[in-house]
Parts: C-alpha cells; sequence; structure tokens
C-alpha cells in the first residue's frame, strides 16, 4: 500500500467488525497482562509482553506500515482504543495495565515502544505510566512527571 492510501485508511473510521475484532483483542490481551502482573518484576512482564514480535496484518491500525509517520498514526489509532475499551472495565484500568496491554498489542504488530514510569514528588508523591513510539506518547503522559524509568 502507498504512503496516501495507508494515510487515507487511517482516517476513515473503522468498520464496526473491525471496532468489535480489535476490542476483543484488546481484552483478551489485558487478562493476559493482569494474570502475568501477578508476583512478576515489570521487566519480567514487559520482556514477555514483547516476546514473539512479529509484524502482521493489522486492518484499519496501520501499525505493520513501513513509513514511521503511518507507523505512529496506527500506534496512535490502537492506543486510542485500548483507553476507550480498558476504562469500560469494572476492574483495574489504571495506567501501568493500560499501558502493558498497548505495549504487548505495538509488539504484535512489530511496532517498537517504550514503556516510560514517571514520578513528581509535589504537591505529593504520585507515579504515572505511558507508551512512548519514537519519542511520543501514544497514551497521556500526565502533566508534571519526571521521566524515572524507560522499559
Amino acid at each position: 500500500m502507498s504512503r496516501t492510501a495507508d494515510l487515507r485508511e487511517l482516517a476513515s473510521p473503522l468498520p464496526p467488525w473491525t471496532k468489535l475484532r480489535l476490542s476483543a483483542e484488546v481484552l483478551a490481551t489485558y487478562c493476559q497482562v493482569r494474570w502475568w502482573m501477578r508476583g512478576q518484576r515489570l521487566e519480567d512482564v514487559v520482556a514477555r509482553l514483547r516476546e514473539g514480535q512479529k509484524p502482521g496484518p493489522s486492518p484499519g491500525i496501520g501499525a505493520a506500515a513501513e513509513d514511521p509517520a503511518v507507523q505512529h498514526l496506527g500506534a496512535l489509532r490502537l492506543g486510542r482504543a485500548v483507553s476507550l475499551t480498558v476504562r469500560l472495565l469494572p476492574t483495574d484500568s489504571r495506567c501501568l495495565v493500560r499501558s502493558l496491554v498497548l505495549t504487548r498489542l505495538l509488539g504484535r504488530r512489530g511496532v517498537p515502544s517504550s514503556l516510560v514510569i514517571g514520578v513528581m514528588s509535589e504537591p505529593q508523591f504520585a507515579a504515572h505510566a505511558w507508551v512512548e513510539h519514537g519519542g511520543a506518547p501514544l497514551l497521556s503522559p500526565g502533566t508534571g512527571f519526571q521521566r524515572l524509568v524507560e522499559v
């Protein structure tokens, strides 16, 4: 596909079946992530999430594209899908879980990403996690957080 065709695909709304399939993938990945988080170190969980990364088809997402700009737009779209789907769950949907789910989905599509953990100490201590692709956030980095670690 050409860059123009890829961009056109990303600009158009996803068909209902693609949305449904993507939501199902997000939910299945969410369950997998929650299971793997039990009693494991974060580095081990992230390494496991990135196992077997290979580019694969991702209709409507554009994440398997060769062009970095198209790939980034597809990754942003995937990040939005994760946020919208996971926030509806009555269980843990905090930033770390969303970030780990997105890391797994990007990994399946062969899209490199970084999981970033940031902290702030004022006015009170807080921590936040987000995912970046090419140095740009795919999930909200929050405001006032200083990078602590990148995995």
